[in-house]
């Protein structure tokens, strides 16, 4: 089922500002970055380490591109800090079917495109402890 966290989802007002302080304070790099038109955000993602399943673990910095975005609506009611959890699964559909099947909600209908040519799909925070919860089937690495 899941495998790792595959990423911590940080809001941010300044996706350049927030990126140099990560960088200064704790010298992590951009691995990636991308607009994804979709979901109405610039992103960025700082590896932090590899893992034993062949993923990663990141941080990824949010900033919205539109006042109508999911991040942008977060922003305005939480301010900037963590905005979601994110696990790694080999296979998003199967396993956000089985947690469905539990009774958590699942935001999607049919996984998305993330990061990097990622799968993904949410889960309801109030089926999660108050926390927004990503599932994510990474792309193969010759896919982004």
């Amino acid at each position: 089922m899941l495998t790792r966290i595959d990423h911590i989802g940080i809001a941010c007002f300044d996706l350049d500002r927030t990126v140099e302080f990560y960088r200064s304070a704790y010298g992590f790099e951009v691995f990636h970055s991308e607009v994804n038109e979709e979901q109405g955000v610039r992103e960025a993602m700082l590896k932090i380490n590899d893992t034993g399943d062949g993923g990663a673990s990141y941080l990824q910095l949010l900033e919205p591109t539109r006042e109508d975005s999911t991040v942008a609506k977060w922003l305005a009611k939480n301010g900037e800090g963590v905005h979601h959890i994110a696990f790694g699964t080999a296979d998003v559909d199967a396993d956000a079917a089985a947690i469905a099947g539990k009774g958590v909600r699942v935001l999607y209908d049919e996984p998305r495109r993330g990061s990097m040519g990622s799968r993904i799909t949410f889960l309801h925070p109030r089926d999660c402890g108050g926390v927004l919860t990503e599932l994510v089937t990474s792309a193969e690495p010759s896919e982004h």
